[in-house]
């Protein structure tokens, strides 16, 4: 492949570890959605409550204001491939028992196995995404990751409506289509993945609070890493909020197109921008582009929302989200592959559990506050004012963005870090053959860097 050639989706596919990954994923997500659909479904038809109905499904959520960091750091303990399996096999287990008991043993024990299957969650995604770097390497990382951002909208729209058409039959059989989608998930990672040694080997780990706050400490406090994040954390804040507020929008313009059209065009029209987005990321932008364009698509990301302040038409303010989907959608996979490049191999999965925490809670934040605001004015205008503060708030954080020298040390580092995790595990395992133990107690820890 030529040096400055942006990697072809058939030269990520090459990968069989990648293909088992993206498979099992996408299983996991469709039937991820078709329960969810199922439950909102099997709790209203229960209780005829829409707010019982509602915390159903934001049950799915919970884990990442709950710990999910704290399970994360669990997951570096352990070979990735291993994790994802237990995972898997203890969400078929729940599932499998709600297809069975359904809500017959009454709401609290039903959204009790929901949230322990939803506890699984962040740290099966965490080993998947710390899998990733090590799978397909830096000139496929940002392709495979493209095509995984793609690829999740299209497989929620097909999850809701696969779990809505099977409810109108018996919801609990949605819950078990879930249950065999983690098993098949779970088989082919432990058939297609290969195993790896544990990301933080026994005599590194320091106790489980201690290991969350370094993963803190790696993202934050390191110039290289906070600003990559930081941008991307802003961009987060802005393209959502077309999405989470198109009910209210189309209420205000139901009369143009009728309100379930106007809401369905502008809530889909950030994920197909993000889809559009990403695929453009790993197809069109070279290698040696990369950087460069981080900042021109976050700062795009609000940019292109700010007309939304004159009221345009629903079809226009649709245009507008999806111009901003796509930007935010090509800025993730770009950002995603010059951050993994600056993190140590130990520390991956703690660093991506800390960055979807931040974006799960942030875009909560940003519906909710933007919201509010709608309660008191025009949602356009609040739109458009909200968007132009996004301006103000990136152009902030692009005067202080860091040089070039400034990435190329944090990349050395973490190259070192690892070429140091590489250099004590040769010295221990030829100490074990020649049966003289190794000084392990004297070997340099992996810190975060600083």
């Amino acid at each position: 492949m030529h040096a400055d050639r942006p990697a072809r989706f058939r030269d990520v596919f090459a990968s069989g570890e990648f293909r088992a990954l993206y498979a099992g994923s996408v299983l996991s997500w469709v039937g991820d959605y078709a329960a969810r659909a199922a439950v909102t479904v099997m709790v209203y038809q229960h209780t005829g409550s829409a707010a019982a109905s509602a915390a159903a499904f934001a049950v799915s959520f919970a884990p990442w204001l709950l710990g999910g960091s704290l399970l994360v750091a669990v997951a570096e303990r352990y070979p990735y491939r291993t994790v994802m399996v237990w995972c898997d096999v203890a969400r078929t287990g729940g599932m499998a028992i709600l297809a069975v008991v359904g809500a017959s043993l009454g709401l609290p024990v039903l959204f009790g196995l929901l949230l322990l299957c939803a506890l699984f969650g962040p740290p099966f995604d965490a080993a998947r995404s710390a899998t990733m770097p090590q799978v397909l390497g830096r000139d496929r990382y940002v392709a495979g990751v493209g095509l995984s951002l793609a690829t999740a909208p299209p497989a929620q729209v097909i999850g809701y409506v696969a779990g809505a058409w099977i409810s109108a039959v018996e919801p609990r059989l949605a819950l078990a289509l879930n249950a065999v989608t983690f098993v098949l998930s779970g088989a082919l990672v432990w058939f297609g993945v290969r195993p790896r040694d544990p990301a933080l080997r026994p005599e590194r780990r320091r106790g489980l609070l201690r290991e969350t706050g370094d993963g803190f400490r790696l993202v934050f406090t390191n110039p290289a890493r906070r600003a990559l994040v930081l941008l991307v954390f802003a961009a987060s804040l802005f393209a959502v909020v077309p999405e989470g507020l198109g009910a209210v929008w189309a209420d205000h313009r139901a009369d143009e197109l009728g309100r379930a059209w106007a809401q369905g065009m502008i809530m889909g029209a950030v994920p197909a921008g993000m889809v559009l987005g990403a695929l453009a990321a790993g197809r069109l932008l070279r290698p040696s582009w990369r950087r460069h364009a981080v900042r021109p698509l976050a700062l795009a990301t609000p940019l292109v929302l700010t007309p939304t302040i004159i009221d345009p038409p629903v079809v226009v303010a649709a245009v507008l989200a999806l111009a901003s989907g796509l930007a935010v959608g090509a800025l993730v996979p770009v950002a995603n592959g010059e951050f993994v490049q600056t993190l140590p191999s130990a520390y991956r999965a703690r660093a991506f559990g800390v960055v979807s925490a931040g974006l799960q809670v942030l875009q909560g934040c940003a519906v909710l506050a933007a919201g509010a605001l709608a309660q008191r004015a025009n949602l356009p205008l609040v739109v458009g004012l909200w968007s132009l503060g996004g301006v103000l708030l990136t152009g902030a954080l692009l005067l202080a963005w860091p040089p070039p020298a400034t990435f190329a040390e944090a990349q050395a580092r973490a190259a070192g870090s690892d070429e140091t995790a590489r250099t004590d595990e040769t010295v221990g395992a030829e100490a074990v053959r020649s049966e003289q133990p190794a000084r392990l107690d004297q070997s340099p820890r992996l810190e975060p860097s600083t």
